[in-house]
């Protein structure tokens, strides 16, 4: 069964139940309330036409009814009473509405009470039927009860006033009943409206999609509602902010959170906003804010998405690293084409000696490269990089020196990967491009040590560059910061530390201007992420 019968149901039948149980409750208060009503009433005319003198006087004459008779008669017209009796102390009537009943005894059985000298009201059988009827002593002057007055109301006629009432409750009642329904299906509409027509289970499922989709995504996503309190937060965004728990967040207004927040701008303007720049704690990151419009085109929250601007760099240095690879691949293509013709030369002009000599020179450097890396650096990832990086330095003319002292051989699985490739690559680019940028064309060296022996594993990369100056000591390890033109700079040592930190190891160099710098990278075998040591 879908929600909006479900909800239509539930509401009608409660709704109905309740006018029931108050119609009824309400009807039992009426009767009960006009029965007290008519009984008090019944009591006050008895009470007032025992007082009259006239009556009180006609009770010693030697024919009471000729006087008692008519006025009791204009009494119970006057007020709408079914009959007004006058007795004696026997309980001989004296007045009646059927006069053929005056001088016989009154009959129900209840005046003894009153003949005491007490005013009651009492539900009797009477001459006329079943009546309230209000009874009070007519006394004498010396106080002593005389006679007795009875004012009756006939319950039929009770019933009959009860009925006219009830039937006034049961169409309020019905009325209620119909205005509830349709309140119930206008809101089963409005409910099956908000939820976008989705149904309960429908919407189980889309939210647990959504936990699940904001806790596998890697960027930082807080919503917000309409008037900036945060009301989601996913793990990223929980890391990046440098809280533990979503709780802690949720009903915070975001400027609390994220004081230079655009958030509260986007809900005002309701205009998204796509690839700022913001920093929160002490990252850089790019942020993409987007409104959420209600059904009525009202903005009732914002979104915001952001992710670490180093992470975005890395991710353009992993695709540069591709790049790089390509490009000394083309680079060994080119160079040993023109090895090809020479050797294709030598054996044109009859040179066979020479161009055996050459193919054996070069066959022994080039084996002997991949036999040492395949040796001391087994892993494929960093053996490839090494070779491909070989081959760029024999592009740009640079000497790359691999330490024959050199061993990766016992790097541990819970070293990442690619975190050396960042290491090594950067490092060796800028040695290369610190080698290059000498101007020399000769003596441009690079040299490279690997050793895994004892607990951690050490890189050593070495230049003759320009090298460093001291005043530039504190600033090399900046985001941005670089001392080569161009676009896309300052960025490669940035991603060299954040590497060695997540491994949990540190990095440090010695460098004299003009004559060449040193990085060492000492890095636990443990492959500890999220280390201090810096």
């Amino acid at each position: 069964m879908r929600l909006q019968t479900k909800m239509i149901l539930v509401i009608c039948s409660l709704l109905c139940g309740l006018v029931v149980a108050l119609g009824a409750f309400f009807q039992y208060i009426l009767t009960d309330n006009i029965q007290d009503q008519i009984g008090l009433k019944a009591l006050t005319v008895a009470e007032t036409a025992a007082l009259n003198p006239i009556i009180r006087e006609a009770m010693d004459d030697k024919n009471p009814s000729d006087a008692i008779q008519p006025l009791a008669e204009q009494i119970r017209v006057k007020t709408g009473a079914e009959y007004v009796v006058v007795g004696n102390r026997e309980g001989i009537r004296y007045s009646h509405p059927l006069p053929d009943r005056i001088g016989k005894e009154m009959v129900g059985g209840d005046n003894d009470e009153v003949l005491e000298g007490r005013s009651i009201v009492s539900e009797a059988v009477g001459s006329m039927g079943y009546s309230i009827r209000g009874k009070a002593p007519i006394r004498s002057d010396s106080g002593e009860v005389i006679g007795v007055v009875s004012v009756g109301f006939l319950m039929e006629d009770i019933d009959n006033v009860v009925d006219s009432y009830g039937r006034k409750v049961l169409l309020a009642a019905a009325a209620a009943l119909v205005l509830g329904c349709l309140g119930a299906i206008y809101i089963a509409r409005r409910v099956k409206k908000a939820n976008l027509g989705l149904e309960p289970e429908e919407i189980g499922e889309m939210y647990l999609q959504k936990e699940a989709i904001l806790e596998s995504i890697r960027e930082g996503v807080i919503a917000v509602d309409g008037k900036g309190r945060i009301t989601m937060v996913n793990p990223a965004a929980l890391s990046l902010i440098g809280a533990e728990e979503p709780s802690h967040l949720i009903g915070c207004h975001v400027n609390e959170i994220l004081p230079f927040s655009r958030l509260t701008d986007v809900l005002e303007t309701g205009r998204a906003e796509f690839d700022r720049q913001m920093i929160i704690g002490d990252q850089e990151t790019v942020v993409n804010r987007i409104p959420i419009f209600g059904p009525g085109g009202a903005v009732i929250g914002a979104v915001s998405s952001f992710r670490s601007k180093t992470e975005l760099f890395r991710l353009a240095d992993e695709l540069s690293q591709v790049k790089r690879y390509a490009e000394a691949l083309r680079a060994q293509t080119h160079e040993f084409s023109n090895k090809l013709y020479v050797i294709s030369g030598l054996i044109q002009l009859e040179s066979y000696q020479e161009a055996i000599d050459m193919i054996n020179l070069e066959s022994n450097v080039h084996q002997s490269l991949v036999q040492f890396i395949m040796r001391e650096v087994p892993d494929p990832i960093v053996g490839g990089l090494l070779i491909g990086k070989f081959n760029r330095a024999q592009e740009l003319k640079v000497e790359l020196r691999l330490d024959p002292e050199s061993s990766f051989r016992d790097v541990p699985p819970a070293v990442e990967r690619n975190h050396l490739v960042t290491i090594l690559g950067n490092l060796l680019d800028n040695a290369m491009e610190a080698v290059h940028a000498t101007g020399r064309q000769e003596d441009r060296a690079v040299s490279l040590f690997l050793t895994d022996l004892g607990d951690d594993l050490i890189i050593e990369c070495e230049d003759n560059g320009v090298g460093i100056p001291d005043y530039w000591e504190n600033c090399i390890f900046e985001n941005g910061f670089s001392t080569k033109s161009g676009q896309n700079r300052g960025i490669g040592l940035v991603l060299v530390r954040q590497a060695v930190q997540q491994l949990g190891g540190f990095i440090s160099y010695k460098s004299e201007f003009q004559a060449g710098t040193l990085f060492t990278v000492v890095i636990p075998k443990t492959g500890c992420k999220g280390g201090k040591r810096a």
